[in-house]
Formats: structure tokens, C-alpha cells, sequence
């Protein structure tokens, strides 16, 4: 008698078919345009290496990096005395949720990012994505 092949039932995921929304970290800790240095730092030393900054509505308006703050530590000033707008990076490179993780792979390929922060049709901020989660959705679904 002839044996069945058994159904593959696992969880794992086609990597080549998730998208950022699969991937992204939804809670992100965010600054707004007068948030102090210093109290992005305490928030980088928590979270991320990047924090976005957004407005009233949580639309997306630029991120502080890591290297940002040590460019105005470098540049003489205290990070107590510096604001995220003098600072950051405005209107950072962003990504829908629905972008497939591939592209977002040759966008930090191409680039010097470590991070993306995510946003909806209305650039209102929902996620952040990191290399290392994408790295991560790679591994989980199995293409080591």
C-alpha cells in the first residue's frame, strides 16, 4: 500500500512573502519637536538607538538618532540644552506596513539605516522596523 506524504502544517512563515506590518515593532517610544536631548538618550537607552519625533497627532515629522546626539555632544552642547527639532533629521526615509520585507532589505542595503520608522497613509506613525527584526523574520521562517 502506497504511504501519503503528510501535509506540511508548521508556523513558519514564507520570509519572502511577509510584510513590515508581520515584522515592525509596534509600540515605539516617540519625541516631539521640544523634547530635550537628554530625555531622548534616556528613551534610546531603553528602546531603540532612534527615537521618532512626531507632532500632536503622532504624525511622523523626523527620528533623533544615536549619531545625532553625539554629533551635538561632539559640537560642545548639553543634551539638556538641545531640543529634538535642533537635532534631528527631517522627514526621515519611512515605510507602509504593507511594504513587503524584501524591499525593505535592499532599502538597508542601499542605505546607512539601522532602523525605519513605519507609518500609515496619513505618515501618522505606527511601528518601527530594525534590521535585526528583519533578521529575525528570516531566521524564524526557517531559510537559514
Amino acid at each position: 500500500m502506497p504511504t501519503k506524504k503528510k501535509a506540511r502544517t508548521g508556523t513558519k512563515k514564507d520570509f519572502g512573502a511577509m510584510t513590515v506590518k508581520q515584522v515592525m515593532q509596534k509600540q515605539v517610544q516617540s519625541a516631539h519637536l521640544r523634547t530635550k536631548g537628554d530625555v531622548i538618550a534616556s528613551l534610546m537607552i531603553e528602546g531603540f538607538g532612534a527615537v521618532p519625533v512626531v507632532d500632536a497627532k503622532d504624525k511622523l515629522l523626523g527620528i533623533v538618532s544615536e549619531h545625532d546626539l553625539l554629533g551635538a555632544l561632539d559640537d560642545g552642547h548639553k543634551l539638556g540644552a538641545v531640543a529634538a527639532s535642533d537635532i534631528m533629521t527631517f522627514n526621515p526615509y519611512s515605510i507602509h506596513p504593507e511594504a513587503m520585507l524584501t524591499t525593505l532589505v535592499h532599502v538597508f542595503r542601499a542605505s546607512d539605516l539601522i532602523r525605519v520608522p513605519v507609518v500609515d497613509a496619513k505618515d501618522k506613525l505606527v511601528g518601527i522596523i530594525a534590521r535585526r527584526d528583519v533578521l529575525r523574520a528570516y531566521l524564524a521562517a526557517g531559510r537559514a
